[in-house]
C-alpha cells in the first residue's frame, strides 16, 4: 500500500543519512529523475548526508561521479559507493596476495588493481580471451569473482567455471538478476552467477545489498549509525532487504523493478517501512 504523507514524515523524522540506489531509483539508465534531483538538493540545503550507493559494478565510482555530477545531483567526495569496492575491499583486507581472476568489466578490473587486489587470467595476459578457454594455459586462481560484466565471453565464463571446480573460492559482487534500463531490463550479475552455479554447483559468497559487508561498508564510510539511516530504493531483495536487516528505515520507490503489490505480498517482518510512487512523495525528515 502507498504510504500516506504522515507515515512518510513520521518513518524520515530525525533521519541523518539519506542512502540513495541509482538505477530505478534517481534515475532510469541515462535519464534523470527530476522529482529525484530536487529532493536530494532539498535534503543538502536542510544540512543531511548523502551516499549512492550502487549494486551496478559494470562501472566505477569516477564514471558515477561524473554521471550524477551532469544529471544535477553534486556529488561529493565519499558521497559513492559500489558493490565492486565493497568486494574489492573485503579482497584486499582479508586475503591479500590471493590470485583473483574476474568475471567484470574492464573499468572494474581496474578498480579491483587500484585496491590492491592481484588479477591473473586471460585479461592479465596469461592466454587469449578471444580463444576457447581450455586451449589455454591456466594460472593458478585462489578467488573467482564474476559481477555484472557486459564483456563477458564464453571463453572467461568457462575459465571461471574451470577455476572454481579446480577449488578456488567463488565471490560475487551483487545478486541482482536484472538491471532496468529505459528499454527494459539487462542480464545482471545475479543471472551470471546463476549459469555459473548451475555449472559447477557452487554458489557464491555474495557482496553488495543486502549483505552485512554492504551495512559495515557504509558505517566505515559515513561513521553514521544505521539507525539513523534510510535507505530508498526500487528492488526489495537488494535495497529494502538490506534496511530491513541492517535497521535502517526502508523505503521502497515504485520508479525501477518492484510493483506496490510485490511489496504486499511480503511478510510484516521483510516489508519496506514506508512505499513511495517516487522520491517527490519523500520529504525531509
Amino acid at each position: 500500500m502507498i504510504s500516506s504523507k504522515e507515515a512518510v514524515r513520521r518513518a524520515l523524522s530525525g533521519k541523518k543519512l539519506y542512502i540513495f540506489d541509482l538505477d530505478g531509483t534517481v534515475y532510469l539508465g541515462g535519464r534523470a529523475f527530476p522529482f529525484a534531483v530536487d529532493y536530494i538538493n532539498e535534503l543538502r540545503r536542510a544540512g543531511r548526508r548523502v551516499l549512492f550507493f550502487t549494486n551496478n559494478a559494470s562501472r566505477g565510482r569516477a564514471f558515477y561521479y561524473k554521471k550524477l555530477a551532469d544529471m544535477g545531483f553534486t556529488p561529493a567526495p565519499g558521497e559513492i559507493l559500489t558493490s565492486g569496492d565493497v568486494t574489492a575491499d573485503y579482497i584486499a583486507r582479508n586475503h591479500a596476495g590471493a590470485s583473483v581472476y574476474l568475471l567484470g568489466t574492464p573499468e572494474l578490473r581496474r578498480d579491483f588493481a587500484a585496491a590492491g587486489v592481484r588479477l591473473v587470467g586471460d585479461d592479465e595476459g596469461c592466454g587469449d580471451a578471444n580463444r576457447y578457454a581450455a586451449d589455454a594455459a591456466d594460472p593458478h586462481v585462489d578467488i573467482v569473482v564474476t559481477s555484472f560484466d557486459t564483456t563477458l565471453t564464453y571463453a572467461r565464463l568457462d575459465a571461471a567455471c574451470r577455476y572454481i571446480r579446480a577449488g578456488a573460492a567463488y565471490l560475487c559482487t551483487h545478486p541482482d538478476f536484472n538491471c532496468p534500463t529505459e528499454r527494459g531490463f539487462m542480464i545482471d550479475s545475479g543471472a551470471i552467477a546463476a549459469a555459473v552455479t548451475a555449472s559447477t554447483g557452487v554458489v557464491p559468497t555474495y557482496f553488495g545489498k543486502p549483505y552485512p559487508t554492504a551495512a559495515a561498508a557504509i558505517s566505515a564510510l559515513t561513521g553514521v549509525p544505521l539507525t539513523d539511516a534510510v535507505v530508498f530504493g526500487d528492488r526489495l531483495y537488494t535495497d529494502i532487504a538490506l534496511g530491513k536487516r541492517s535497521g535502517m528505515t526502508a523505503a521502497l520507490v515504485l520508479t525501477g523493478e518492484s510493483a506496490e503489490a510485490d511489496a504486499d505480498a511480503l511478510p510484516p517482518e521483510d516489508a519496506p517501512d514506508i512505499v513511495l510512487r517516487s522520491l517527490a512523495d519523500a520529504c525531509v525528515g
